[in-house]
């Protein structure tokens, strides 16, 4: 079925539509909103995939294990880059920023306040302080030319604080903390961390 179009002329003789605009700003209307459901189906999708290496790693330790290898790998990718790879360089310390900023959301929002809950508030303080000098670093990257000879050398410093950050975690307070906690608990915490998770990745 068509939808026939009338017109007739304006004070300037122009042609104007008299039917027919209505069933056009439905169509349009319409077009809108399952544009819209589609995009929220897509970044639901693509929150997810972001967010599925963490959540099937088991427990909240494993996860972000699994995270800080993930990390380095983007810093290898890096420091493979050469002065002229400007472009590569920016994607990449992107990528990086997006990591690290949904990491310091579930620890920074869910390890840390549990880790003090527990009794470790300096420990979790420590940690606190060095997401600080992270962000630090993630700001002079972004503020530099990604051309400039310091790059590569920042880039290795920011890698040598965070792998030492990573170990003291991984090999210290996070099994002294899950072995302080019981199995319940540990799983709820695996839970929270990876809602926060969910919501930033």
């Amino acid at each position: 079925m068509t939808t026939v179009t009338k017109t007739k002329r304006d004070s300037d003789g122009k042609l104007k539509k008299a039917n027919g605009e209505h069933g056009n700003l439905g169509v349009i209307a319409g077009a809108a909103t399952a544009g819209a459901a589609i995009g929220m189906l897509a970044m639901l999708g693509r929150k997810a995939a972001v967010q599925a290496p963490s959540a099937f790693a088991g427990d909240w330790a494993e996860a972000l294990a699994a995270e800080h290898k993930a990390v380095l790998k983007i810093f290898d990718a890096l420091e493979a880059t050469e002065t002229r790879n400007t472009t590569k360089r920016a994607i990449l310390l992107a990528q990086l920023k997006h990591a690290l900023a949904k990491h310091d959301v579930e620890e920074g929002n869910v390890i840390y306040p549990a880790l003090r809950e527990a009794g470790r508030k300096d420990e979790a303080d420590k940690l606190t302080k060095e997401h600080g000098y992270i962000k630090q670093y993630l700001y002079e990257l972004e503020n530099m030319p990604k051309d400039s000879a310091a790059f590569a050398g920042k880039i290795r410093k920011f890698r040598a604080d965070i792998e030492e950050h990573m170990t003291e975690e991984e090999t210290t307070l996070f099994p002294a903390l899950r072995a302080q906690l019981s199995e319940e608990k540990n799983k709820a915490l695996t839970a929270t961390m990876n809602k926060e998770g969910f919501k930033v990745a």
